[in-house]
């Protein structure tokens, strides 16, 4: 046998049709705030659909040349210039970051953070379609920065890299670009429109064996064999995946196994993604890898090293669910159901620095649908539907959902207050930056 065997997919077609039925019954979510008026409102949607032929550009550019986690200098570079063309000021390599960047309109009042996402992935592209998070942030903060003058406040678009593995937005919130902000939006592409999707935290670890090398023929007595050490640690997290929640999830790979098979090797190295649900979760998941390595460290007689988090860990996300309301209601407009929570499976998920930014500031990150229930995020198939037609109107309609979630929260005080008791009730800000110390 020299080809793999390919996996069955009946379960996978019987989740997407259990999806489908429950999507077709899906009650729409519905907030208890008015809002912004409708005049206002239908302003804000106006100012999108006119400038829609610039926002689609700006999207289909960032697609046809994607740049990867902290080298993206064209693709912001891009978005500074349509902003400039709008009259923005706009700052680029902001909070120590090349790649980073910050517009705002307003001045005293609450203030409202729009995000934007740019970076791709290697070899696909943009098949996780930060192209659209991209110019549906830019349209969105234009949009909302139009009516500032009505609304009072202030909105501030920030330009964040390197979402894939890189952590921007915790470089930037630790450099204090979030510390005046009282709200943050912003938007992901998907199969489906979801208000309230779940992220689960992430850390990385890179463990690392120091072993002794010997001849693996004549004196493999006088070894200590870090492989061995590696194997057993591998082994280990596959025996705790049985004991874990069934949100959670370890992988990684061996990145280090020595250099030839008669030597015994003195240095081997493996390195674990390690995600959960929730904070204290994700805490106590590493703190078992790390048990785990040690062990194996003691039964094989080698040193160990754990190097966790070379980029900054990712919290989950904590939604803010009357901000989300606002956004599902804007949603409805464009023609577009944002389901509730739940609805499709949770595990078709990922990890996202917004849900670091989640703990400092109360924040939304609603899925917005390309059209195909059957995309996946990070596939060749996601990257082709980002630039095509589905993705143009994910731009625009996102945009307008943006835009009017932030005019919302900047003209109706009981919604500003009803996002930050939710937000207090949840457990208000967290330590982020020494949680995992």
């Amino acid at each position: 046998m020299t080809k793999p065997v390919q996996p069955d997919d009946s379960y996978l077609r019987a989740v997407s049709a259990a999806t489908e039925r429950a999507v077709a019954t899906a009650a729409p979510i519905r907030s208890d705030h008015a809002g912004a008026d409708e005049v206002l409102r239908a302003e804000v949607e106006k100012w999108v659909d006119v400038h829609a032929d610039d926002l689609v550009a700006l999207s289909r550019d960032l697609h046809a040349h994607p740049e990867e986690a902290f080298a993206e200098h064209r693709s912001a570079g891009q978005a500074a210039e349509l902003l400039r063309r709008h009259g923005c000021d706009v700052e680029v390599g902001v909070g120590g970051l090349d790649t980073a960047l910050r517009a705002s309109v307003g001045s005293a009042g609450p203030h409202v953070a729009v995000l934007a996402e740019y970076d791709a992935l290697p070899g696909i592209g943009h098949g996780c379609g930060h192209n659209i998070i991209c110019s549906a942030a830019v349209g969105g903060f234009l949009a909302a920065a139009s009516a500032v003058s009505a609304t009072g406040g202030r909105v501030s678009l920030l330009g964040t890299p390197a979402e894939e593995g890189g952590g921007g937005k915790e470089h930037l919130a630790r450099a204090g670009l979030f510390d005046d902000v009282d709200a943050v939006v912003m938007l992901h592409p998907f199969s489906h429109d979801i208000a309230t999707h779940p992220f689960l935290g992430r850390r990385q670890v890179e463990v690392v064996f120091h072993g002794v090398a010997a001849h693996a023929a004549a004196q493999p007595f006088m070894g200590r064999n870090a492989l061995d050490a590696v194997v057993a640690t591998y082994q280990g997290v596959a025996a705790l995946r049985q004991h874990m929640p069934s949100t959670d999830r370890v992988h990684g790979i061996i990145t280090d196994g020595g250099k030839r098979p008669n030597v015994v090797p003195d240095r081997a190295a493996a390195l674990f993604y390690v995600r959960s649900a929730e904070p204290g979760s994700l805490r106590d998941l590493a703190s078992r890898i790390e048990a785990i390595a040690h062990g194996a460290a003691s039964m094989t007689g080698c040193g160990v090293e754990l190097n966790w988090d070379n980029n900054p860990a990712y919290l989950p996300i904590r939604h803010n669910d009357e901000l989300a309301a606002r956004w599902a209601e804007h949603q409805a407009r464009r023609g577009r159901t944002s389901l509730p929570r739940g609805v499709v499976p949770e595990y078709l998920t990922g990890s996202t620095d917004l849900g670091n930014i989640s703990y400092r500031v109360p924040a939304i990150h609603p899925m917005i649908g390309l059209g195909d229930p059957n995309l996946a995020l990070h596939t060749e198939e996601f990257a082709a539907a980002a630039g095509g037609p589905a993705g143009d109107r994910a731009v625009l309609d996102g945009a307008v959902g943006l835009a009017l979630t932030t005019v919302d929260y900047l003209t109706d005080a009981a919604l500003r207050e009803a996002v930050d008791a939710e937000f207090q009730a949840a457990g208000g800000t967290l330590d982020v930056p020494g949680y995992f110390d």
